[in-house]
């Protein structure tokens, strides 16, 4: 047998069959669980909650899908290739709009990049991208705090965004800071709204919701700025709702304000439900343009989804 019926005959199929075994072990896109996806486990539930929040309040407020993914290991694969891999199977960011954002973390190959989207470009190019890594990211991620590393990032991420973001001003803590005061004023809002509705029932509910509200009080001040804060916080909550609904009962002025309340969540929920009403006669359920495309072709689990949004490479890596 010739050489060159050898390698037609025995060795070129083998190879063929040895490059198909390594291809179809490749490592495999993650499922699209929301806008943190821990894949690594470097992240406590508090500061993955937290984050989730921040990002998804974010994404409610401006449509740009600002996603993390952190991974074990790249099992051989090239960083900025898997990451692609990751950005084109998810498609994050609207269509239209292409304004997706990857963060992703290999931990055991120690590296680190951000994806960034077409339209997110001018926000975050490649410069401003190495500097978020370089500056935020890297020197949390040697020093072992890769929470602290991630919320920097983060956060350096929405500052470039908004147009904040400049190297020497986010040095240090005060990305953690600018986090965690961030985080704070979502949760003053929302918590707030909740602790109002709260004061201007009557009933056995107001007491019931005090109750389910008091967790949120003892926790997420608590987190955001601090055990000393967070538990003054906690105590005014806790004698300051009992003693705001004793003086709505007692006074005139107390019992008016409530009625007043009263008054506007009865118009507000009245409005609410007449334009439930119509959305239903014109036949539409709730449907977000662009938006209903589910990661790895599953239509089941998981309300999070990316919208088609488009990369091209834009972005920068790094190492620890």
């Amino acid at each position: 047998m010739t050489a060159c019926h050898f390698i037609r005959n025995f060795f070129w199929p083998f190879a063929l069959a040895c490059g198909l075994t390594l291809h179809a072990q490749s490592l495999e896109v993650p499922f699209l669980a929301g806008h943190v996806n821990d894949n690594a486990h470097l992240l406590s539930a508090s500061t993955l909650n937290a984050l989730e929040v921040l990002l998804q309040t974010h994404e409610d407020s401006t449509s740009n899908q600002v996603v993390v993914l952190t991974i074990p290991s790249l099992q051989g694969e090239i960083l900025e290739e898997y990451s692609i891999k990751v950005v084109e199977t998810w498609k994050l960011g609207q269509k239209e709009n292409d304004n997706g954002v990857l963060l992703l973390i290999a931990r055991d190959d120690r590296q680190v990049r951000i994806e960034v989207g077409d339209g997110l470009e001018g926000d975050l190019p490649d410069i401003t991208c190495g500097q978020i890594i370089r500056n935020e990211i890297v020197p949390r991620f040697r020093d072992g705090d890769y929470e602290a590393g991630i919320r920097d990032g983060v956060a350096a991420i929405l500052a470039a965004i908004n147009g904040s973001y400049t190297a020497a001003a986010t040095k240090g803590n005060e990305p953690d800071f600018m986090f965690r005061l961030l985080f704070f004023g979502i949760f003053i809002f929302v918590v707030g709204i909740f602790t109002v509705i709260a004061l201007s029932l009557q009933g056995a509910i107001s007491w019931i919701m005090y109750a389910f509200l008091t967790p949120f009080w003892a926790t997420f001040p608590m987190i955001s700025l601090g055990v000393k804060i967070g538990g003054i916080l906690l105590a005014i909550y806790l004698l300051g709702f009992p003693t705001l609904k004793l003086w709505f009962a007692k006074s005139n002025k107390g019992k008016a304000l409530t009625e007043k309340w009263a008054k506007k969540w009865q118009v507000a929920s009245a409005g609410a439900k007449s334009k439930s009403g119509r959305s239903s006669r014109r036949g539409g359920g709730f449907a977000s343009s662009g938006w209903s495309w589910s990661s790895g072709g599953s239509s089941s689990g998981g309300g999070f989804s990316g919208g088609g949004g488009s990369f091209s490479g834009g972005g920068a890596s790094g190492s620890w």
